[in-house]
């Protein structure tokens, strides 16, 4: 399932910084690109959630 482009264009990392999110199709994630964290699409929903989110892995983000 992939993310609608408006939506994509205002997602921002919950974090102070509120950096704009790298879309990851393939992986259904996204990627903050300040803080590297990794946030989850589970069934088309993003999880923003800092206590869900994980650092990201060599490659995470490269794709928006």
């Amino acid at each position: 399932m992939s993310l609608d482009p408006a939506l994509l264009e205002i997602l921002a990392c919950p974090d102070t910084h509120h950096t704009p999110l790298a879309y990851d199709a393939a992986g259904q994630t996204l990627t903050c690109g300040e803080c590297r964290r990794v946030f989850e699409v589970r069934d088309g929903i993003p999880v923003l959630l800092l206590d869900e989110a994980r650092p990201a892995a060599a490659g995470d983000g490269d794709a928006r």
